[in-house]
């Protein structure tokens, strides 16, 4: 692209960044008592100038000179006025610090094809939860760099501009990028004691509460995301997220959890054992009997639902007088149990029911309230069969090499974004990266 061609483009992005300006400084003044206050006073002093004309007084002689001065003064005041109010709204709709940061981006190369840099249109903050005090948000007009160059840079972004970036989404169609920041100086705690009371917006909707992330907690619905994978390398934290959620699960009326530990059992001790709404599951043959009257108990659930012309469990349990529990099935380490390396034909052949019949469940268990919580850490593609995996839509990884998180999230930025001695620090599939609270599981829980 010639020098002529690219001096044209940008010279039409900055007509259209300005004329974007005066729109939001109109906006700004309408909605800002400080900004509303300068144009009071700024028209107050052009009332006034009009008053007094101090270029009459300026040039009251007699010669031509004199007279030609007052008619040009009085006929520049009007587009003095006018150009000086323009200026004015302009200043109102200009962001703090745009053009550092524009230079700021210009310096980590985040351009288009045209050499042009995003131009910072708005800057705003939105209160968040808890920990978490003012989210900034800057928003940008792209010119035509793709969320996914932004994502790319998002660490260059982050070192340029010195805060940490929550998320990046698109607005105004893909016209616009808005960056969710905080200062580099705050970050997320690297421990997050759990507090009963985080469950107080739990009921009756059956969330589940995770963490933290920048934006404010992590939260899982159940009635609209039935089924978590949920994988991390030995030490990640993900068994303790595992429990964490199923022991929301048993805090909450009307589920009932069911965990397979091949393991004998020993990860879950009494406090589990003891829970009337859970039970252990510690043998392949034990389990595959109750996978088969748990899809005996999902066909029943379809007559139910549709002789009630009930939409899924959550319509029915509103409106229906004896509620439908919710089933919960977890395994700590699924390759325990769909592993087939080393087993006899028989052994085979009870695995691939198995796998049958989690399969169905989660192909078909939302609505009927019927909810997988699967979770690995070891790094084998062929131990979750794709119809399993592709059904089981909310996914989380925690600290992980390439290949691990490849097999959860479909991309290896689990091992980029997560540090490798992090515990308890996880990344979602749609790339939300919080800290998981942490309890003691042999103490009273409930």
């Amino acid at each position: 692209m010639d020098n002529r061609k690219r001096n044209l483009l940008e010279q039409e992005t900055q007509r259209r960044y300005l004329l974007l300006l005066f729109q939001t400084g109109l906006k700004e003044i309408w909605t800002d008592q400080y900004r509303l206050k300068v144009l009071v006073l700024y028209l107050l002093t052009v009332l006034l100038f009009s008053i007094i004309r101090p270029w009459d007084l300026a040039y009251s002689g007699p010669d031509i000179f004199d007279a030609v001065s007052r008619i040009a003064f009085s006929l520049c005041f009007p587009f003095l006025v006018f150009g000086g109010l323009a200026v004015l709204i302009l200043w109102a709709g200009t962001p703090s610090k745009a053009k550092s940061i524009q230079n700021n981006l210009q310096r980590i190369g985040l351009v288009n094809h045209a050499g042009e840099t995003p131009l910072l249109v708005a800057v705003r903050t939105e209160e968040s939860d808890d920990m978490h005090s003012r989210m900034t948000v800057l928003e940008f007009l792209a010119c035509g760099v793709p969320k996914s160059v932004w994502e790319d840079k998002r660490a260059d972004i982050e070192t340029a501009l010195n805060i940490h970036i929550a998320d990046i989404r698109e607005s105004d169609g893909k016209r616009r990028i808005q960056l969710y920041t905080v200062p580099a100086t705050d970050e997320l705690p690297k421990l997050l004691p759990w507090k009963d009371a985080y469950l107080r917006d739990a009921f009756p909707a059956c969330k589940l509460v995770l963490g933290e992330s920048l934006l404010g907690p992590v939260t899982l619905d159940l009635n609209l995301i039935p089924h978590v994978l949920l994988g991390g390398g030995t030490g990640s934290g993900k068994s303790v997220l595992l429990k964490l959620m199923l022991m929301q699960c048993l805090k909450q009326p009307n589920i009932q959890v069911t965990i397979a530990d091949f393991k004998g059992g020993v990860d879950f001790g009494s406090p589990w054992r003891k829970h009337p709404n859970c039970k252990l599951i510690l043998d392949r043959e034990t389990l595959l009997c109750y996978l088969d009257d748990v899809t005996e108990k999902l066909e029943q659930r379809k007559d139910i639902l549709g002789k009630v012309e009930r939409r899924d469990i959550y319509d029915y349990n509103r409106h229906e007088p004896i509620p439908m529990d919710r089933i919960v099935f977890a395994v700590d380490e699924v390759a325990e149990i769909l592993d087939k390396t080393g087993l006899t034909k028989e052994e085979k052949e009870q695995v691939a029911r198995i796998e049958n019949r989690l399969s169905t469940i989660a192909r078909q268990g939302r609505a009927f309230g019927i909810h997988l919580f699967l979770s690995t850490q070891r790094p084998d593609a062929n131990i979750l069969s794709g119809q399993i995996k592709n059904n089981i839509g909310y996914r989380i990884c925690g600290r992980a090499d390439h290949v691990l998180s490849s097999i959860i999230l479909d991309n290896t930025d689990a091992s980029d974004k997560i540090l490798h001695d992090a515990q308890g620090r996880f990344l979602t599939g749609d790339g939300t990266v919080f800290q998981a609270y942490w309890f003691d599981d042999t103490k009273k829980m409930f």
